[in-house]
């Protein structure tokens, strides 16, 4: 009756410490069964609650219980944990590998049972807990519990005969663990993806795991970059601290040891106690001694500090300013109505020297907000310009800026963003040096940026006309050098004037063509100059052989007269 009671009974911490405290004997089977529950109930309440962040309180915690006769409860609250929250499964491998350096025998016995629940689930084909089980797989790899063979060996149950379940749980597992296998073992990764794309080319399994497939190919083309195998804050052990474990997964005598799982009576109870508090010592250290040192080092740096806090600068790193700046410049923007009533207002704001750049951003970015192009905004940046230096050296910031990421905007936002800084150098608010920045060739462009160049120079082409655009670009082309019209190739050359051509503003490239032309004659010169040397060394030879045959007819002629002179 009383063992009935105490199972299904609630105990309270304060009264199971109390039941400890008034001197409980330990070979009593109730006193180790309260034990059991509030070893029980710590684990859970620490495993429930660790994640990358407190890792490194909760670790300690974990140590200072019976982590010897909890392993059991510590194995199965593990895998519930992950079961239930497949998100943090990297945060309990990296917790097992913590214990597993100082118990390996932990990290042994939760492989085991992983390795038994992963052979149940592949006979009942469990979608669910296969991808639980595999993400546990990878990451218990990824931090050296389990060795490489043990992943490589899943893989090749997952791939030998391929469906759409077995060829997505392949997938899954090689974005967790590709990184390390592919330092560790390239050939059998090499084998792996040989194997998927065989899949993928007889083309039997579903359209999207197939685009699975492709995405994780690309994913390695990129050699897992986003997909690291243990995160930084996660990295706890040095390699020399790390002991890993030869589990095979065609084990079929794994023993999952269930029934450390379940309380039981040890007689012995009060002697493993005593060695496991001698095993938490030499892993935790003398805490006391420990905690000694912190209360007179803090005592001593309290007083250091209390003479330092005058010295201090408080620096706001919240950035709460620069938000509030652009909060009220985009009001501005807003409420303003005619261009002229915008620039006195933004000239008018208060702002700490080198904040010009943010007005410059936002009105760019407000700009490329609009469904269409608003004039409001370039006769503002004009104005600006022009009476203050700060903010023209800002405004080809915001163009390069703007070009280098074009490839990011949408192609109504290149259009305003493009008509703008147009604008800016058709009325010299710009200088011109600033296309400069823009490389007009093939390897040096994308579609994005060619579209931007396009809207730009289509832009300026109506407000100045082609004729004056091609003037002021043939002033300023020692500053622009070879950027807008590349001269060092005739392939980047002819790229430059088919791109012109195409957006109707061929009339700007006539000089280029000569240019082209010229390039040509001269390499077709130098072709001429080689071909030539080689066909006057072919016809010095015809030549000599040619006065050789006349010499020979020669002697045959004068042999025949002198013989019908004989005759005669």
């Amino acid at each position: 009756m009383q063992k009935a009671t105490l199972q299904a009974l609630y105990i309270p911490p304060f009264k199971l410490a109390a039941a400890k405290n008034s001197g409980g004997r330990s070979d009593d089977e109730a006193y180790q069964r309260l034990a059991w529950e509030a070893l029980k109930k710590s684990i859970n309440g620490l495993i429930n609650k660790v994640n990358s962040s407190n890792i490194g309180n909760v670790i300690p915690e974990l140590f200072a219980e019976d982590l010897i006769r909890g392993a059991g409860l510590l194995c199965r609250s593990c895998l519930r944990s992950q079961m239930a929250s497949p998100c943090f499964t990297d945060v309990f491998a990296a917790v097992i590998a913590v214990v597993n350096s100082r118990i390996p025998e932990i990290g042994e016995l939760l492989l085991k049972r992983i390795v038994w629940q992963l052979n149940k689930s592949l006979r009942c084909n469990d979608k669910p807990r296969l991808l639980a089980l595999a993400k546990f797989v990878a990451h218990l790899v990824n931090q050296r519990v389990a060795h490489h063979t043990l992943a490589l060996e899943l893989l090749h149950r997952l791939l030998e005969n391929p469906s759409d379940d077995g060829v997505e749980l392949a997938v899954a597992f090689l974005m967790e663990c590709g990184a390390l296998l592919h330092d560790l073992s390239p050939r059998g990764l090499a084998a792996c993806f040989d194997r998927l794309r065989d899949v993928l080319h007889e083309g039997e399994i579903d359209k999207r795991v197939q685009f699975l497939i492709e995405g994780l190919f690309a994913i390695r083309k990129a050699n897992f970059r986003g997909y690291p195998a243990i995160r930084p804050e996660l990295d706890l052990l040095e390699d020399d601290q790390q002991l890993t474990h030869d589990v095979s997964l065609d084990d079929s005598g794994v023993d999952p040891e269930l029934g450390r799982n379940v309380f039981k009576f040890d007689p012995d109870y009060a002697l493993h106690e005593s060695q496991f508090e001698a095993k938490k010592k030499s892993i935790l250290g003398d805490q006391d001694e420990e905690e000694e040192e912190e209360t007179s080092t803090g005592s001593e740096s309290e007083s250091d500090e209390s003479e330092e806090e005058d010295d201090l600068e408080i620096k706001d790193k919240t950035e709460t300013e620069a938000v509030e700046l652009r909060r009220t410049i985009y009001l501005t923007i807003m409420n303003s109505l005619r261009f002229e009533e915008l620039g006195h207002k933004l000239l008018s704001l208060n702002i700490a020297p080198g904040q010009e750049l943010e007005i410059c951003r936002m009105l760019v970015e407000a700009c490329a907000q609009e469904k269409t192009y608003n004039r409001i905004y370039g006769l503002v940046a004009q104005r600006l310009s022009m009476i203050r230096l700060a903010y023209r050296a800002n405004f080809e910031k915001c163009f390069a800026e703007q070009y280098s990421t074009s490839h990011r905007l949408e192609t109504n936002k290149l259009r305003n963003v493009a008509t703008l800084f147009a604008h800016l150098i058709a009325t010299e608010a710009l200088p011109w040096d600033v296309l400069g920045y823009v490389r007009l060739s093939e390897e040096d462009t994308n579609s994005s940026s060619r579209i931007f160049v396009k809207y730009l120079f289509q832009e300026m082409s109506e407000q100045l006309g082609i004729r004056k655009l091609n003037e002021r670009l043939t002033e300023n082309a020692a500053v622009l050098g070879d950027s807008i019209f590349p001269k060092d190739s005739t392939r980047n050359a002819r790229f430059s004037i088919n791109f012109f051509t195409q957006i109707g503003l061929g009339g700007l490239t006539e000089g280029m063509r000569e240019h082209l032309k010229e390039m040509e004659r001269v390499a077709k010169e130098d072709r001429e100059k080689k071909l030539g040397g080689s066909e006057s060394e072919v016809e010095e030879s015809s030549s000599d052989d040619e006065g050789r045959d006349r010499k020979r007819r020669r002697r045959k002629s004068d042999g025949r007269d002198r013989k019908r002179s004989r005759r005669g």
